[in-house]
């Protein structure tokens, strides 16, 4: 089983009863976009996983869980549920965006659910259609099955507890926003501009070379310059929203540096608490 990411040609070879592709893209700026692009062809038999339905809890007020919080244990397992999800499957989500909206969200849902089966195709729809693979536009019919699962409260980290990690430097945060926006220099997004006072920039866009995954072991010297002196497990990851920072957590486990955790509301959800410090520039 692959347990991180997986390549083209290792997903298109495995039989059909023992794969579960699912289709996880999606567009910030068009949120049915995904919806569109799926009914126009997705991977054969692959099922569909949308961002804002289907892996975050948009219907409840955020209260400080960011712009796109985590679904709820309950309604994650009623959607592994509804699209056929069994253990012994090989699960291998992809989106157009290198893993980023949304297959690494999706896999490290899974993975907080103690599901480990699951993959990240590399290089994603691009690279399924690069390489001449099938496509179809028809709906799969899949039986439901019943799912059970329990989110690990120690894959996510509180606001609180973040802070007091930064301040007597237990942790260190990895922040997976372009440049631009840690630097406080743009923030088409959220209503404050910066990052987290003692955050470390490490865009999650520096994990791939032309679309696809950098080797683990390029992947590993680069985070291992990011975090320092602190092991994995006491390396957190954060972004907009946390949706991107999966991926540098993604990352992280590919290259072997395994055990670290998110700030699941990220940037969105720290700033909504005006009373939080905020750092623009650098560093």
């Amino acid at each position: 089983m692959s347990r991180t990411v997986i390549d083209v040609d290792t997903a298109a070879t495995l039989p059909a009863a023992q794969v579960l592709f699912v289709d996880c893209r999606f567009d910030l700026a068009d949120p049915g976009k995904g919806d569109r692009d799926y009914a126009e062809g997705h991977v054969p038999g692959a099922v569909r996983a949308d961002l804002d339905r289907d892996l975050s809890d948009m219907a409840t007020p955020s209260n400080g869980r960011g712009r796109h919080p985590l679904p709820e244990r309950a309604a994650f397992e009623a959607f592994l549920s509804r699209i056929g999800f069994r253990r012994e499957l090989q699960v291998v989500a992809y989106d157009a965006a290198g893993g980023a909206l949304a297959a690494a969200r999706f896999w490290w849902l899974a993975r907080l659910a103690g599901l480990d089966n699951v993959a990240v195709l590399d290089g994603g729809w691009q690279a399924w259609l690069k390489a001449g693979k099938p496509v179809e536009a028809k709906m799969p019919e899949r039986a439901p099955t019943s799912v059970r699962a329990c989110f690990d409260a120690a894959g996510t980290v509180s606001a609180e507890a973040l802070a007091q990690g930064l301040e007597d430097k237990s942790i260190v945060l990895l922040d997976a926003r372009a440049g631009e926006r840690y630097r406080g220099e743009v923030e088409p997004l959220d209503p404050v501009a910066g990052h987290v006072p003692g955050a470390r920039n490490r865009p999650f866009a520096e994990n791939l070379k032309d679309g696809c995954f950098r080797a683990p072991e390029e992947l590993r010297r680069q985070f291992e310059k990011a975090i320092g002196s602190h092991p994995p497990d006491k390396t957190v990851h954060m972004c907009g929203s946390g949706v991107t920072a999966a991926h540098n957590l993604l990352a992280m486990e590919y290259a072997g540096l395994c055990g670290s955790r998110l700030y699941a509301p990220s940037w969105s959800g720290w700033v909504s608490d005006r009373s939080r410090p905020v750092s623009t520039g650098a560093g």
